[in-house]
Formats: C-alpha cells, sequence, structure tokens
C-alpha cells in the first residue's frame, strides 16, 4: 500500500468532516433527548459508529479487501474523532468568543475615537 501525500491529506480533510458532522448530531440528539445521555459518551459512540460506516463504505467503492487491523484502524481515528469533537468545539467557540470581544471592543474604541477627533475640531471651528 503507498501512502503518499495526497492520502494524507484526504485522510486528515475526511476527519475534519467527521468531527463537524458529529457535532452537529451530537447537538441535535442532545436537544432531543433532552440532555439525558452523557455528552462526552454520546459524541464518542457517534463518533466511532460514523467513523467506521465511512471507512466500510470507503472500502466498498474503492473494492479494498477489509483486514483485521484497518478495522482497529478505523476505531482509533473515531476515537480521534470523539477527541477532537469533544474538545475542539469547546476550544474553537472560546476562541470564537474571544475575537468577538476582541473585535467589539476595538470596535467600541474607533467609535470613541472618532466622536472624540469630531467634537475637537467642531471646537476648534467655534
Amino acid at each position: 500500500m503507498d501512502i503518499s501525500l495526497a492520502s494524507i491529506s484526504t485522510l486528515i480533510t475526511v476527519i475534519g468532516v467527521l468531527v463537524a458532522i458529529v457535532n452537529v448530531l451530537v447537538e441535535v440528539i442532545k436537544r432531543a433527548t433532552w440532555e439525558k445521555i452523557p455528552t462526552n459518551i454520546l459524541a464518542v459512540v457517534i463518533s466511532v459508529v460514523l467513523t467506521m460506516v465511512v471507512f466500510f463504505a470507503y472500502c466498498q467503492y474503492s473494492a479494498v479487501t477489509v483486514i483485521w487491523y484497518m478495522v482497529v484502524a478505523a476505531v482509533v481515528v473515531g476515537m480521534m474523532v470523539a477527541y477532537a469533537a469533544m474538545f475542539g468545539f469547546d476550544k474553537l467557540k472560546e476562541i470564537l468568543q474571544g475575537i468577538l470581544t476582541t473585535v467589539e471592543s476595538t470596535a467600541n474604541k474607533t467609535d470613541n475615537s472618532t466622536t472624540t477627533v469630531q467634537n475637537t475640531d467642531k471646537t476648534n471651528q467655534e
């Protein structure tokens, strides 16, 4: 089996898409079950199941013979997807809130300085 840079970048892209799908599914299922199921367990189950479905669909499409260690590797990838979905979303949310706060404070400072300059101009004209 030839491992190339293209196959590694494709794998990383697939993992990113799986993380996004898992995040959406966990949020929807969490709301549908009124948060009775622990979120981390739900994320792990959805991640592993979704990764296995994608893995077997790819093997079927590409006519790849499934060997036991490929299944183990797919489960490990499912765990990585679960980890990224559980902790990556929270970190991403924190980063986006920080950026939003910074942008808002910068916009407020800009508005205040513009008002000060306009008031100074009016004073100088009088």
